[in-house]
């Protein structure tokens, strides 16, 4: 056989963010230490597409430093056959514990590698089989041949993830792309009414624009915007007549959230406060006592208003540090993913599939 050439483990740890970036689907697991590791020893095994070599998780955990830096042809064929051999010896310098052997099947290669296209399983093996079942996608692969240059490494990693990731995890990369970007010295949002209104550019404004021209569109029968902010608490628009209208006082302080919606499409009119975590936080309990108050000073029972934190993405680091202290009742949405909506709600009656 054909052995693959070896990049150091630093050295392909280094190259997974640019193949997976921001918005990949489990790209924690992706692009840690571990799924670094994990590749490495499909490499230094041969395990890659067509080669007919396979590996099993408890391998990445008998992986040694100093058997690393052995790369001849010898060394790592007689490597992968002794490193398959049953038996509970311990192994000097061993990169993990076996006890991990689960954690990185699961997380690392079932969850995310295959997930993304960058692993193959083994075809019409038995799940209790001791036999090697994993091994790099042929192409990945090729992404971390040694001799490749940034420019060349960059384009092609944008081309395997055109060719093997899904319409849907494209986008969702994409949104994520451009959210963290931003561009241009303003932000142009276009109201439900047709009208548009001009905002500072950046993070808080993209996630402000995809909320009015993502989220109200397709969660609201006939959405309004009543009150918009963005970072300073600088009000870009303000639509006293439909607040009158549907009698809702504005206050001229600083308690009203990033973004004000109404939606008239049922009988009675439903209040929706959105806040967008890149400025003033997560819906959280106190938040939402304080908007409560308001509405029902309007004359909105908690039954008619609704409570929604919006972030760029699920796996961000501002979901995963506030997600637990989101009010139960309210609403998360995230613009990479726009068709959903997430209820932090109270027990349900029955868990329902689907």
């Amino acid at each position: 056989m054909t052995w693959p050439a070896m990049l150091p483990w630093n050295e392909i740890h280094a190259r997974l963010p640019e193949i997976f970036p921001e918005g990949s689907a489990n790209r924690e697991h992706s692009i840690w230490e571990i799924a670094a590791k994990t590749i490495f020893v499909m490499l230094y095994a041969g395990a890659v597409e067509g080669a007919g070599r396979w590996i099993r998780p408890d391998q990445v955990t008998r992986m040694t430093e100093e058997q690393a830096g052995q790369t001849g042809e010898e060394a790592r064929d007689a490597w992968a056959a002794v490193s398959v051999r049953p038996g509970k010896a311990d192994v000097p310098g061993r990169w993990y514990a076996v006890n991990t052997r689960e954690s990185i099947r699961d997380d690392t290669i079932r969850y995310a590698l295959i997930q993304n296209g960058a692993v193959i399983e083994r075809a019409g093996l038995a799940t209790t089989s001791p036999a090697g079942r994993y091994a790099l996608q042929g192409e990945f692969a090729a992404l971390l041949a040694p001799d490749m240059d940034e420019v060349t490494f960059v384009a092609k990693a944008a081309a395997w993830r055109e060719k093997h990731l899904n319409a849907g995890a494209l986008a969702r990369i994409a949104i994520v792309r451009k959210g963290a970007a931003g561009g241009g010295a303003f932000q142009l949002v276009t109201f439900p009414n047709g009208e548009t209104r001009r905002m500072a550019a950046g993070p808080s404004a993209d996630l402000s624009k995809a909320v009015i021209e993502g989220f109200a569109p397709r969660f609201l029968e006939r959405p309004g915007v009543i009150a918009l902010s963005e970072s300073g608490n600088k009000v870009v628009a303000r639509d006293d007549e439909l607040a009158k209208a549907i009698g809702l006082t504005i206050p001229a302080d600083k308690s009203l959230p990033d973004i004000v919606l109404v939606d008239l499409g049922p009988q009675h009119p439903l209040l929706i406060f959105v806040e967008v975590v890149h400025t003033d936080g997560p819906v959280n309990d106190a938040r939402k006592t304080a908007l409560l108050h308001i509405a029902e000073g309007a004359g909105f029972a908690p039954q008619h208003v609704a409570f929604v934190t919006a972030y760029l993405d699920r796996a961000s680091q501002a979901f995963r540090k506030t997600v637990s202290g989101l009010a139960w009742g309210s609403y998360a949405w995230f613009a990479s993913e726009p068709d959903k909506l997430v209820l932090f709600g109270a027990r349900p009656q029955r868990i329902e599939g689907g």
